[in-house]
Order: structure tokens, then sequence, then C-alpha cells
């Protein structure tokens, strides 16, 4: 018997009545236009390659995936009318809508979107040859994917030997299936609690099969190149001139799709013009730089047209220790090791960082909107509206800034003590390197090095903040080792606690602690531990309340012991926009809040009480449907 899973429109929305303080709508519903710059041109259209979010936005407005999220982050119908999970939780059968097309850039129909589409889309991504970004998404997930993926590495004379290339497996034996037109069948390895969310990402979304084949590594390399069964159609495209969304007058929700054209405008100079622009009503959205905003912020005139951008919790920050450092010698690698493998000296550098002074650097306004005592953003998944870093021993986690100077003085007394009976030199060297390209990361290292210095005294630790490469830095930084204590980021791939844990699995890029463990450092046993945890929450796919409470337990180990400090969540900044993006979908992961469905264009741009308005009414309307659950 397989359980029923009809996903069923929410009574409970937001309408425009709610926010009628943002002003009239710009124009007749689907007959208004939003005027935008861009600075940055993307490479490729092709969503089923890229892993560039400026590039998912094209795809998340032009092709609609199986499920999508409405407006307070309900899973809903969209090209599945319904589904059914097998019994055990391994097989998901989807029923297509049918009647809907495919169309091209012009508006013309070219085919009707079947479950085939899906199929085609998988056999694609999980072709090496195509490079596709987020072909790992399917690995361990669906059904021979990886197999499939690895087994034609082989035939690749360029490429490395990898595991499992020695299989001969077939794509049809790949768990993604058409059982019929409109019946589309996906096969799991374990069964996956949050397998319905990752079906918004960009790799679950389908193409037209007959397209990819004839176009292969050209499909989406220009506007007229692919094919659009979404809200908008990609009706123009000019590299750095001009981008053209128009309405898809034939799509199943088209009267969910209010903007009735987007323009986007290519100017290098965007950031500077666009304020300007936005002022005198020539374009609907600007970003008001951290350069200017006090000054918009302090006029009477401006500061009515500027709100701020919604907080988003699919990135975590977070500081990593290295515990296999690959950096120069004039850096005391070796040093630095035994000093990393002590938790008292991991814990003052965690109790001794003042993280509000930190992000006031980036955040001058109001750094604690931003601060993130878990890695795990809150409201990020909830059960039964209970916030996931509410369970277990990340309550308490989350309820205390990690900050406490007397803590960190008395770390610091026993880890010299510790360390100097291993040989410890002291000070220890401490290498942050930043990415000179990234806004305020070099002002914020510099905040860092001397708050946690004066604390901790130069007889304890030297900071060294040192500029690494502008391009690469990923390469060359970070997944090769070279820094000893560093900013980090992860985000979301799907919503549930199991993604905040890929950082610090094993033959990680990030801390390298699974090396420390396999060395037999002095961490060693503490790593162990946390894995085993992981791998016990892992073990738990049904039981929600348990799986929670099980990474609720694995993370607060990872943090209490200090193999990472938690830091922050995405920054917002001002802006001056005419749209309410409370109206618009949402979910913190995947590429739903990318998209221009169900937002209206407003008159005029909206206020900092018309933000706040709309998102007391959004969190209000929220945590009123939590109850009715």
């Amino acid at each position: 018997m397989k359980k029923k899973l009809i996903a069923l429109a929410v009574g409970l929305t937001l309408t425009a009545s709610i926010f009628s303080g943002c002003g009239k709508k710009g124009g007749a519903d689907g007959d208004s236009v939003y005027r935008k710059l861009y600075s940055s041109e993307v490479t490729t259209m092709n969503y089923l390659v890229t892993g560039n979010e400026n590039e998912f936005t094209i795809g998340a407005n032009v092709v609609d995936t199986l499920v999508e999220y409405d407006n307070l982050g309900q899973i809903k119908p969209s090209l599945a009318e319904s589904w059914e999970m097998s019994d055990d939780g391994l097989t998901y059968t989807f029923k297509i809508r049918q009647g809907q097309k495919w169309y091209d850039y012009e508006g013309n129909e070219m085919g009707d979107v079947t479950a085939n589409d899906f199929v085609s889309a998988a056999k694609y991504i999980l072709t090496p040859a195509y490079e596709s970004a987020t072909a790992q998404n399917y690995f361990g997930i669906i059904k021979n994917a990886d197999e499939y993926y690895n087994s034609q590495v082989k035939d690749d004379p360029e490429t490395e030997e990898v595991e499992g290339n020695n299989l001969n497996i077939d794509f049809s034996e790949v768990g993604v299936k058409a059982l019929d037109d409109y019946t589309l069948q996906y096969t799991l390895v374990n069964p996956t609690p949050y397998f319905l969310s990752s079906l918004t990402y960009v790799c679950y979304m389908p193409a037209y099969g007959p397209l990819l084949e004839q176009l292969g590594a050209d499909y989406g390399t220009d506007n007229t190149k692919m094919y659009y069964n979404g809200a908008y159609l990609l009706s123009e495209f000019a590299p750095q001139e001009k981008h053209v969304y128009k309405k898809n007058t034939h799509y199943w929700d088209a009267d969910k799709v209010y903007i009735k054209e987007i323009d986007e405008t290519y100017n290098s100079e965007a950031t500077t013009l666009a304020p300007i622009m936005a002022e005198n009503n020539e374009i609907d959205y600007a970003e008001i730089g951290a350069d200017i905003a006090n000054d918009w912020l302090s006029d009477s005139k401006r500061s009515s047209m500027v709100s701020k951008t919604r907080i988003k919790t699919s990135y975590s920050y977070f500081y990593t220790f290295n515990f296999d450092p690959q950096f120069d010698a004039e850096y005391e690698p070796d040093n630095w090791k035994l000093a990393v493998n002590n938790e008292n000296f991991r814990q003052s550098l965690k109790a001794g960082l003042d993280r509000v002074k930190a992000l006031t650097i980036s955040e001058p306004q109001d750094p604690k909107a931003r601060l993130n005592n878990t890695i795990n953003p809150s409201s990020f998944v909830d059960l039964n509206g209970k916030d996931y870093t509410e369970f277990g021993d990340l309550k308490a986690i989350t309820e205390k800034d990690s900050f406490d100077e007397a803590a960190a003085k008395s770390y610091k007394d026993k880890a010299m003590e510790e360390l100097k009976a291993e040989g410890v030199t002291f000070p220890v060297k401490v290498l942050m390197p930043y990415n000179p390209t990234t806004t305020n990361w070099d002002k914020e290292c510099v905040v860092v090095e001397q708050q946690l210095e004066a604390l901790l005294g130069k007889d304890y630790i030297d900071i060294i903040v040192e500029a690494g490469p502008g391009t690469d830095f990923l390469s060359q930084v970070r997944r090769v080792g070279k820094y000893a204590f560093m900013l980090c980021n992860w985000g979301a791939d799907y919503a549930d606690p199991q993604t905040w844990t890929d950082p610090f699995t094993a033959e990680n890029s990030y801390n390298f602690m699974d090396k420390a463990m396999n060395n037999g450092d002095g961490v060693a046993d503490t790593v162990k531990e946390y894995y085993s945890l992981v791998d016990a929450a892992k073990a738990i796919p049904i039981d929600i309340n348990a799986r929670y409470e099980a990474f609720a337990k694995a993370e607060a180990y990872l943090i209490q012991h200090a193999l990472v400090v938690p830091y922050a969540i995405s920054s917002t900044y001002y802006v001056v926009d005419k749209k309410n993006v409370f109206e618009g979908e949402y979910a913190p992961f995947g590429v739903s809040l990318l998209r221009y469905k169900g937002q209206h264009l407003l008159e005029k741009p909206m206020s900092m009480d018309d933000f706040n308005k709309a998102q007391a009414d959004w969190k209000a309307a929220r945590e009123k449907l939590a109850t009715q659950k």
C-alpha cells in the first residue's frame, strides 16, 4: 500500500489587502513592467549545468518544477498534480499535469511537457561531458546515479580512474523513469525525508528531450537554444545589453503571474547609477550600498523609498579551524597543528571572538540581526512550529552568545600550560586570509585581529591577516588548506538539518578534521564521536522528531567542542524596490526566492514601515499556519 501525498493549496495565504500600506499596483494585473539594471552578465542559461545563483534566476523564472512553495513556505503542486510515496520511502511516483506545453522564446508551441522530459534532463546532468555543477545532488540519493556517472568516466582517457568506474551501468538502471507520458517515478537509494524539497532545485528541472539531444552542450547557450514551460519566456537576450522576460500567457498558473514583463538593462556602473535612476523613477529596483546608505536614510524624501532585503537563511557563515595546515613555513604550520588539536586553545578563540563587533562592519545598523549561534540557521526548518534550533542541546546554544571574556581568558591559561608542555611556541601564529574582491572582508578581518589580540594577548596569539588571490580564492586557499582560522560559508541544498553537516564530512575541504582523526591527532576521538552522532541521525529517515533530536545532538557536539565557531547568516542590505518580496514564493533553499511569480508591481517603492509591517504579517501568518497543522 502506498502513502498518499497529494499536496493541497494552503487556504491561509497573504493577499494584497494585507499590504495595503505598500501603495496600489503599478498597473493592471499582468499588465506591468518591472525595470532594473544589471552589471554581471551570465555565461549560460543552461540551468542543468550551472552552479551560479545569478544564472539560476533564469531557469527559476522560465522553467517549472514538479512542486513549488507558496509564500508561506508550504509545498504545493506545480507540474506534478499529485504524488505518492511507497511505504518503504524508496519510491516516489508523480502524476504530471496534462496539457502543459513547451514554447520557444517567441511563444510558439513546440511540444508537450511529459515525464520523459524529466528523464532526459536527468540523463543530461549525469553525463560527465556536460560538466553539470549540480550532478552530485543525485549521488547517494537517486538509485545508481553516481554509478552511472562514474561508469562513463572510465571511457575518458584524460580522466583519472575513480571508485566505482569499473561498473557497466546503463541509464535504464538509474532510478528516474517515465512509466508513461504523464507518470514519473524516482527510486531512491535510502529513504530520504527531504526529497520533495530537493525537487525545487535546478537539477530536478525538466528539459525538452528532443532539443537536448539535438543541441547537446549548446543547450541554453542563448535564449533561442532552449524551450520554456514556466511563468515567463526569455524573449530577448543581448549579452551586456538587455534581458527581457515576458509573461507566458499559456502558463497553467498564469493568474498568479502579475508582472507582465521584466526588463533588465546592462550597465557596468549599475551600482552607482541604479540609486539615482530609481530616485528618478526610471527603474524599479536599486541596491543602496553601505557607502551611501546613511545619506539616504537621513534624507526625508529618499528614506521613504528605502526598505531592506529579507533575511536569507539559505547560507550560514562560520569560522573554521584548519586541522591539516598546508601553508608556508614562515607561518609555522607544525606549531599551529599542535595548538589547534588542543580543545582549550580552540575554546579560547571561540569564547574570545566578539562576533557582534565584527558584524558591525557589514551590518552597522543592526549587527545582531545577522548573528547565528548555530550552523543550521534558525527558521530554516521546523516541526509543528518548533524550530530545529530549539531541539535538544541546541536550545541552550541558540539562546546564548558564545562571546565570554572571562571564559576566554580561563581557556587561554589552561591552553598555555598544556601546550607549553607539548613544546608549542608562543605566540601561536594564526594565518587568517581573505578574498580582496569581497566587500568589507578585509575590514572585518582587521577587527577580529585587533579584538582577539587585545583580549587574549599578543603573547598568546599573533593573528596574521593576509589578502589571498582575487580570483580562484577557494581553490587556491580554502580547498588546499592554506589558512589557520578563516571565515567560510555553506549553502543549503535541501530542507533538512543533514545539509548543514556536509561541509564537515570526511574528505571535506573546509576544516579537514577527518585528517586529524585519521592521523590520530589529539582531536581524533572528538571527531570520531561527531561522525558517529551524524551517522546515527542519518539512520533515522521516518521519525522526523527523533531525526531532528539526533542531528541537534550532533551539531551541538560540534559546537561545544569548538570544532567550528558559528558566526552569521547572510547579510541584508538596503534597497529601493517596487515589489513586496513577502508575496513571492518562499523556501530557504532552492530557487524559490529567485522567482517573480506571485508578486505585484507597486505604485511606489516599499518604505521601511511597509517592509516591517509586511514582514510582521508574514511571520504572523506562518505562526498561525503552524498552529493549524
